[in-house]
């Protein structure tokens, strides 16, 4: 080889002359390739200093969302409490358990079994939760600290815990319409809990940390917002007197096996609501087994044909307007009347009454005959004047207007059925308020569900002596010979009317009643109104006077003797008629 070498040399060919060696390439392109090299070079370059240079904040906030994290801190909701501060709700520290389901995947069978078993969950479906896909998932809120100390023993990767609040309510089923409730994210979802939710829950803050790979805190890096604490709440409500009302009202729903009842007692120098209830009812601090029926505050929501309870306004109204005085006779013989194509009656025929006794016997004819001897103007004119048919001014979710039509379209005969309070509808807490009238002699104040010590400012709707002479014919109502004497109390005159109305199904009414009674008390100085209603007593008895009238007389006389109100008669013993305690056995 060396010799072809020198062979090859020794002709004089150099060897980088060699044809099959010598390959020419245009000079454009190593130039081209030169400039493409430094072109990348230089969009290198310009990328590093694109990151380094111009985009830190960027890079920063992009690496910081992987490390850094703001924690909420939450704020303590407030109480909320009765006018004496017994506590109705709280709020009690628990736990929210999460996990992160990359680093739970490797847990030990039995561990998961036992994670389960502590958060009363099914193991399947624990399982399931961590096989999610995600980063974070809830295990189970409102976890007690006793059961989260437990969890935290069992020392799973992954398993990591929150704090949050649950709220509690001592006084459960017996004030949950009025306290309402929160969901577990602690917001009201009902009663006062939803009407004061901004105030209640006060304002959450937050703090800034780095947490590592496995969700730990490892540095607080500041930027701190201070959370602040909701605000107290009272309420007029009085627990012993809510207490009270309650359990009255539950033994009439059991002993007349009704559908469902309500129940308001207010105060008549102030307008505050002492007490409301309603059945059915719920517990608010375990509602896994709610239903929309148990939710209803009927006393503000449902609303339904008031009937009697009506008949003192429309008496009130013609003595206001003198047409009558409470000694004028009226002629109820025989017992109906016919108004164009519509007979309306008794329910026993009484010959001549006088305008006192209408009231006292509770005669449709007779009220409806001195309805017919005013305007219908004059008539809507006063059911708006004490709040029917316009929604009530209560800081409380849900309260309905009731239905009182326009008085132009009113046609004889609806004018006459709706004296005696057919034909229109209220609510329960609407009658309790309209009859302050009589009450306040004649004065209308506004209700309210908050504590006040102020004197509240109201309008006349009638005058005094007219307000004397219907609180005259109500005591008669509820006396010895009125239409509810189960309604006495001892030792305090009381005043007051019963209504029985049949229910409206469709456009007809059934055999279904409404049984109310409102009334108050003492009437030499009244201090308490009472308003009973009672849905579809089913036993036998459905009259307003042997329903709702004894839950009266039950509730007013514990709440007078808690209220320390002195008796306004010598009179201890009660005068029952015998054929109207033979009924009511």
């Amino acid at each position: 080889m060396r010799a072809a070498s020198r062979t090859a040399a020794g002709k004089g060919v150099q060897f980088s002359a060699s044809p099959v060696l010598d390959v020419k390439l245009p000079v454009w392109r190593s130039r081209v390739v030169l400039f493409v090299m430094f072109a990348a070079f230089a969009a290198l370059a310009g990328r590093a200093l694109w990151l380094q240079g111009l985009s830190t904040e960027f890079l920063q906030k992009q690496g910081a969302s992987r490390y850094a994290r703001t924690l909420e801190l939450p704020a303590t909701r407030g109480k909320i409490t009765d006018r004496n501060g017994q506590v109705l709700a709280s709020s009690m520290p628990v736990k929210a358990v999460w996990a992160i389901p990359e680093d739970v995947s490797e847990a030990p069978a039995e561990k998961l079994r036992e994670l389960a078993k502590l958060l009363d969950m099914n193991e399947r479906d624990l399982r399931k939760k961590l096989d999610s896909d995600r980063t974070f998932v809830y295990l189970k809120r409102q976890v007690e600290q006793e059961t989260v100390d437990k969890i935290i023993k069992l020392g799973i990767a992954g398993i990591e815990t929150r704090k949050e609040y649950k709220r509690y309510y001592p006084e459960g089923e017996v004030l949950a319409h009025i306290v309402g409730f929160t969901n577990v994210e602690d917001a009201g979802q009902e009663g006062m809990e939803l009407a004061f939710q901004k105030n209640l829950a006060g304002i959450t803050g937050s703090r800034r940390v780095i947490k590592d790979r496995l969700g730990r805190v490892v540095e607080d890096i500041g930027a701190t917002r201070t959370p602040h604490d909701g605000k107290d709440l009272t309420l007029s409500i009085d627990r012993k007197i809510q207490y009270i009302a309650f359990s009255h009202l539950k033994e009439a729903v059991d002993k007349h096996k009704a559908k469902a009842a309500g129940i308001v007692v207010l105060d008549v120098k102030t307008g505050e609501v002492l007490a409301l209830a309603n059945l059915p009812t719920y517990n608010p601090n375990d509602r896994s087994r709610l239903t929309g029926d148990q939710l209803r505050n009927r006393v503000l929501t449902d609303i339904f044909e008031p009937g009697s309870i009506m008949k003192p306004f429309t008496i009130a109204l013609a003595l206001e307007n003198k047409l009558v005085t409470p000694t004028t006779s009226i002629q109820t013989a025989p017992g109906r009347i016919t108004i164009g194509k519509a007979t309306i009656g008794d329910a026993h025929a009484h010959g001549i009454l006088t305008v006192a006794q209408v009231l006292e016997k509770s005669s449709n004819v007779g009220t409806a005959k001195i309805a017919l001897q005013m305007q219908p103007q004059q008539m809507w004119e006063m059911f708006t004047a004490v709040g029917l048919g316009q929604q009530p001014k209560l800081d409380f979710p849900g309260a309905v207007a009731g239905r009182v039509r326009p008085y132009k379209s009113w046609k004889p005969i609806e004018q006459a059925t709706m004296s005696y309070g057919h034909g229109i509808s209220t609510s329960l807490i609407q009658m309790a308020q309209s009859y302050l009238i009589f009450a306040r002699n004649g004065e209308m104040i506004p209700i309210t569900f908050h504590k006040t010590t102020d004197q509240p400012i109201g309008h006349r709707v009638i005058s005094e002596k007219t307000a004397r002479d219907v609180r005259e014919m109500l005591e008669m109502a509820a006396g010895p010979t009125g239409t509810a004497p189960q309604a006495q109390v001892p030792g305090y005159r009381v005043a007051g009317k019963t209504g029985t109305a049949h229910k409206l199904a469709g456009r007809q009414y059934v055999n279904k009643y409404v049984a109310s009674f409102v009334g108050f008390a003492p009437v030499s100085n009244p201090r308490i109104i009472v308003a009973v209603m009672v849905d579809e007593p089913s036993a036998g008895m459905h009259y307003g006077g042997q329903v709702a009238a004894p839950v009266f007389s039950a509730v007013t006389a514990n709440v007078l003797r808690a209220m320390n109100v002195s008796p306004d008669t010598a009179v201890t013993d009660i005068i029952i008629p015998a054929d109207v305690l033979k009924e009511s056995l």
